[in-house]
């Protein structure tokens, strides 16, 4: 489609331009944890019963436990963080939204499709922060608006960083992301966190049973697992690390970034990914900067695949 948005991912794009099948290729253009959160053995009912309230609270819980949400704050949990976003803009009557960017896209992408003006800076009705922010990283404060989102889908990697505290406040909706510290991006779960009356708008919009059996099952297990939390934000942070020292010895200069993903400065990003491409590694370039490439991190067998075709 022509106007299909600027994301990472697209193995099967890859594949018809630069060949080999599916399972050859090594995606690092997301930045979703290469180790993902275990998943349990499920149950003929986890996929053939309706979720009942039992499950939509312990997962609720969890999230309140996992994140400090304030006592005063409304938790819901929908079909991945992106529906939630496509939903902001119906919040607020409309007029200017302040997005600084260069920044997630589909933010001004949802904006712009319901009539606001998006804008950089200045007096906004609306103003749309990401924490840390993607592509590079970046810990921006949130502007004063009457309708003020947080987007903290990549914050579970640096959670000293949250604006979580600031749910209370009215007009502020805090989004959270699953699928990438957990890196279960295919089962669909975000949240919003937020004023009462604000989330009590988006459960409507959402509709019951948003979200699957099996994800509430997963999503409250995982966010209930504080070890294996502290164990990935430790090897998140190393390999991280690691990251930079190969591609810094590659030519590369860090540019910024969080410990999903990594941004760096290597002159001729469309050079580099194309012969990463025809190596089978599949990089992300953006359409602000010709010299930004980012990676997110490879995991076993995937460094030694990187190093030799650097």
């Amino acid at each position: 489609m022509a106007d299909r948005p600027d994301h990472g991912g697209g193995i099967d794009a890859a594949v018809a331009r630069w060949g080999g099948a599916r399972g050859d290729w090594l995606d690092l253009s997301t930045g979703i944890n290469p180790r993902p959160y275990p998943l349990p053995d499920f149950t003929a009912e986890d996929w053939t019963a309706l979720p009942d309230a039992a499950a939509f609270d312990r997962l609720e819980v969890a999230a309140r436990g996992f994140w400090g949400v304030p006592a005063g704050a409304a938790v819901l949990a929908a079909p991945g963080a992106s529906a939630l976003i496509a939903r902001m803009p119906a919040l607020a009557a409309g007029g200017r939204v302040a997005i600084a960017g260069p920044t997630y896209n589909e933010h001004g992408r949802a904006f712009a499709a319901a009539g606001w003006q998006v804008v950089t800076e200045g007096p906004a009705e609306a103003a749309v922060v990401v924490r840390p922010n993607n592509p590079d990283g970046r810990r921006d404060e949130l502007a004063e608006a009457g309708l003020r989102i947080v987007d903290e889908s990549f914050c579970d990697i640096c959670p000293g960083e949250s604006l979580i505290a600031r749910a209370v406040e009215p007009g502020v909706v805090v989004l959270k992301s699953f699928g990438k510290f957990w890196g279960l991006a295919g089962l669909r779960l975000g949240f919003a966190i937020g004023a009462p009356d604000l989330v009590a708008r988006l459960a409507a919009m959402v509709g019951p049973w948003a979200v699957s059996g099996p994800a509430l099952r997963v999503g409250a297990m995982a966010l209930e697992d504080r070890a294996w939390a502290e164990a990935a934000r430790a090897r998140l942070a190393a390999d991280a690390a690691r990251l930079d020292a190969l591609m810094g010895r590659a030519g590369a200069r860090l540019e910024g970034g969080t410990d999903l993903f990594r941004l760096y400065d290597v002159g001729d990003a469309a050079a580099w990914h194309a012969r990463l491409a025809r190596r089978h590694i599949l990089t992300r370039v953006f359409p602000y900067s010709a010299r930004w490439l980012r990676l997110g991190l490879p995991d076993g067998a995937g460094w030694d695949r990187l190093e030799d075709a650097l």
